[in-house]
């Protein structure tokens, strides 16, 4: 039986034309701070750069071709647990492609993986979800969206979709997302790709015995991170909300702070590394869907409200390892089957909107070669 709990239904993306006016006249009247001179981007995005950003984003951006764009591929949006859960649906011409479950993170959007849709579509049928409370994923359907009860939704999804068994690449929150999937449905899941994968010391005897110096530097560098976004992300989501929610610059400073930082280089602009449409069709959307506040709960639900704790996972993974990542290897080995271990020396945190043909190359060579493809 069909209802609407169950349903899928079609979605279009069609920003109301008031809306639009309303973050034109936003950025308009926007009131800008002082700044301490010669202090750079060292205390955070420099008012020079973002009043420049924020004029084009207002009188040179082209939010209705980047719709356009997005509406060219199937959009659906499916309720499950509750949770309605928004995702481009992408099949490929082979019919008995791999289908592949492709996962964002924060602060990025479905949107993040348009640059890869095309080549990847050619071997894999693509589902490509907004994380729940993420885009057009919302509500968030209460506390306790966990990565666990997002990995156990988008399970259900695949299923809804007949994908009994499906691939999964993701990075970031797509990271936390992805396993945990594997975790709960090992036999569904063929192989897990991950890209910006965080690897922790859990304070066993003489786990840092023997890091190379590369691993060194690696977590010398997580831990003079300046993770001022997570505490907050984390520990007072909503009362950041209200800043972000309410002024377009202070959402658009939150993320292209996050897009200078993690790109590689990290000393260029961001849009040296992200074609800086792509980087506004981000922003647009979590200012369109006023997703600023529930997109970091995972944050708190992951750290504040200590997520459970996950066994070693069973599942293929590939680890790909950008040029600013962090990842240590045995650490991950610790805690994941890894099968395939690829560094490389150029591309960031975004990889898809980076180096796409990069990401699109690795995906395809781990499941051609674990036979999943």
């Amino acid at each position: 039986m069909t209802t609407t709990e169950t349903r899928i239904r079609p979605f279009t993306l069609a920003i109301p034309q008031d809306q639009l006016d309303d973050l034109h006249a936003r950025l308009a009247n926007t009131r800008w701070p002082d700044e301490l001179p010669g202090v750079g981007w060292s205390r955070g995005v420099p008012v020079g750069y973002l009043e420049e950003l924020a004029e084009y984003w207002r009188t040179g951006f082209d939010w209705r071709a980047q719709e356009a764009a997005i509406n060219r591929y199937q959009q659906h949006i499916a309720t499950i647990d509750g949770q309605n859960v928004h995702f481009l649906h992408v099949r490929s011409p082979e019919a008995d492609a791999t289908p592949l479950l492709l996962l964002h993170g924060w602060p990025g959007c479905f949107a993040d993986f348009l640059d890869v849709i095309g080549p990847l579509s050619e071997t894999f049928h693509l589902v490509v979800p907004s994380l729940p409370g993420f885009g057009f994923s919302t509500p968030l359907a209460g506390p306790g969206m966990s990565a666990a009860r997002m990995g156990g939704v988008l399970a259900e999804l695949m299923a809804r979709l007949g994908y009994e068994r499906f691939g999964i690449q993701g990075y970031d929150t797509g990271c936390w997302v992805g396993p945990a999937i594997a975790r709960q449905v090992p036999d569904r899941v063929i192989g897990l790709h991950l890209n910006a994968l965080l690897t922790f010391p859990v304070g066993a005897d003489g786990e840092f015995d023997g890091l190379t110096d590369v691993e060194q530097r690696r977590w010398q560098a997580m831990q003079d991170y300046n993770d001022g976004y997570l505490q907050c992300n984390s520990k007072r989501p909503q009362t950041v909300t209200y800043g972000l929610h309410d002024s377009p610059v202070g959402q658009l400073a939150w993320i292209v702070e996050k897009f200078k930082e993690l790109t590689d280089p990290e000393d260029g602009l961001p849009e040296d590394s992200i074609d800086r449409d792509r980087m506004l069709t981000d922003v647009s959307i979590y200012w369109f869907s006023g997703t600023a506040g529930s997109a970091a709960q995972i944050y708190y639900e992951e750290i504040s409200a200590a997520g459970d704790w996950a066994p070693r996972g069973t599942v293929p993974t590939a680890v790909l390892v950008s040029t600013n990542d962090v990842t240590i290897r045995r650490w991950a080995e610790r805690d994941h089957e890894i099968v395939r271990w690829t560094e490389l020396d150029r591309g960031g945190h975004f990889l898809a909107m980076e180096q796409p043909e990069l990401l699109v190359a690795d995906v395809r060579e781990f499941f051609r070669t674990t036979g999943c493809a």
